[in-house]
């Protein structure tokens, strides 16, 4: 039986001479870096985005997807990085960005119409590198269609961003990306916040008792699926190692504004951590 083993063992290592050097040695593996998200409790939470890997942000609408995507895109043009956002459906809303505080000089927007478009852009972009972040949105196409994406498309892109300092996130309303995703979250809102009840006058000087307003909603983040671990030295994330599963749970709070173009606006804002082992 050993003898078997043993011939076995150097057929392999002769059939793969030139293509892979020891095949049977054990190589450690390094942690994967990782970049900040801009949210606190999403960083602590899956200690950032992971360089090289494929992310997925799922959630219903109103969830907080806007929300991460644009704290992502001001965390990352902030240092400089220059990223890019294949819109599926053409509904960014580069004022909220910059309201956002996305630096739009560091961001190239495609605008696509249909999946297609964004597909076959986002592999371009995909195989030219180069770019600190990029971020596919489909949130906006509905679920029925996303479905329909081939599984080795999801498998090209994964291979794509391997061994590149490249961030990739995709986010949609439900995970479709099944095995290629590194990092699957899933996001829902939670409770809303509204402002004090005011008074409005109208010509007649009959005065009112107006709706309140919408002042901001918590979002629950929640870790489907993780191929990594992170790393924890003295509290803080250092990075990711490889093999976990999901189940943490943390929740932010964001704040409703109104920007330039009186657009709504949900801003991020610290609130607290929810683990669940």
């Amino acid at each position: 039986m050993a003898q078997n083993l043993a011939a076995l063992r150097v057929k392999i290592e002769c059939d793969l001479l030139g293509r892979a050097s020891a095949p049977f040695d054990y190589r450690e593996r390094k942690f994967a870096e990782t970049a900040s998200i801009g949210i606190p409790e999403i960083d602590y939470l899956a200690g950032g985005l992971p360089r090289g890997g494929f992310t997925e942000i799922c959630g219903p609408p109103c969830s907080g997807r806007t929300s991460f995507l644009l704290s992502a895109l001001a965390s990352r043009t902030a240092h400089a990085e220059v990223c890019v956002l294949v819109d599926g459906s053409d509904n960014f809303d580069p004022y909220s960005a910059q309201a956002a505080g996305v630096e739009l000089k560091q961001l190239l927007w495609v605008r696509c119409r249909n999946i297609d478009q964004a597909l076959r852009a986002t592999d371009l972009l995909l195989q030219g590198r180069g770019f600190g972040l990029i971020a596919l949105d489909l949130s906006d196409i509905p679920p029925k269609i996303v479905r329909h994406v081939p599984l080795n498309a999801w498998f090209r892109f994964r291979r794509s961003i391997e061994d590149t300092q490249t961030i990739f996130v995709v986010f949609d309303q439900e995970p479709n990306a099944k095995t290629c995703a590194s990092l699957v979250l899933q996001l829902g809102s939670e409770t809303a916040r509204w402002s004090a009840t005011i008074e409005t006058s109208t010509e007649d000087s009959f005065a009112y008792p107006s709706a309140c307003l919408l002042d901001g909603f918590d979002v629950r983040a929640e870790v489907l699926r993780s191929r990594v671990q992170k790393a924890v030295v003295a509290g803080f994330h250092l990075g990711f190692a490889p093999a976990s599963i999901g189940g943490d749970t943390g929740i932010f709070r964001t704040k409703a504004v109104w920007n330039g173009s009186d657009n709504l606006l949900f801003e991020p804002q610290s609130k607290r951590l929810e683990k669940r082992e």
